[in-house]
């Protein structure tokens, strides 16, 4: 079937979304920071007899995603997973929040398209966004969040016209919370528990992964 980088891919959505398209014969290249949680996740995918492979890389970091990307043959599918929120009121956020959220969400998101670009292009492939319902609408105590996901929105929308006349596409991703590590250092959200899991999400993307504009998942 081809080749699906994914990143953040050791755990959440991004190790839902790997064994999603596991089953289907995909090849998964699973890019993160923590080298045993993508560890793990490889190994859960060659138990089950799939190929899978691991890199460490760091999205914000131009050299790491250079390096990781350097180290593949082929793209089929790009999903820009990685991504972190800190909330709380806009007052309460410091400096290092707001640069670690745009950093990760916004610039991770770009450089990784921009590097995995000229294999896209070879395999008339095409990249998934995940972006949440914060790049729809405004959420209390969000703000930089949802402003980074709104960049992201706007960004994968200009690519839908830079790339009209071209083989490649890009499919924004909006879907409301789920039940994941994402919260695990955050107390924004009382009970994590209450949310849908990543798997029906994964499933579902899976399914819409067409080349259509937008995916959304109720929420």
């Amino acid at each position: 079937m081809g080749k699906v980088v994914i990143t953040g891919g050791g755990t959440g959505l991004g190790r839902a979304l790997a064994h999603r398209y596991t089953k289907e014969g995909y090849e998964i290249i699973l890019l993160g920071r923590t080298e045993r949680n993508l560890s793990l996740v490889r190994t859960e995918i060659l138990k089950e007899g799939g190929a899978a492979e691991s890199y460490i890389c760091d999205v914000t970091e131009p050299a790491s995603v250079r390096e990781a990307i350097r180290q593949l043959d082929r793209i089929d599918v790009l999903i820009n997973n990685a991504g972190i929120g800190i909330f709380g009121e806009l007052s309460t956020l410091k400096e290092a929040d707001i640069d670690k959220m745009l950093d990760t969400n916004v610039k991770g998101t770009i450089l990784m398209t921009q590097e995995a670009l000229p294999l896209l292009k070879e395999s008339e492939g095409r990249v998934l966004n995940i972006i949440s319902t914060a790049g729809l609408r405004g959420k209390v105590n969000e703000s930089v969040y949802c402003a980074s996901k709104f960049a992201v929105r706007g960004f994968t929308e200009s690519l839908q016209k830079e790339w009209e006349s071209q083989p490649i596409s890009a499919t924004a991703v909006y879907m409301g919370g789920m039940n994941t590590p994402f919260w695990s250092e955050s107390d924004h959200v009382a009970d994590p528990s209450r949310l849908k899991g990543p798997e029906g999400v994964a499933d579902k993307i899976f399914t819409e992964d067409d080349r259509r504009k937008e995916i959304k998942v109720d929420s």
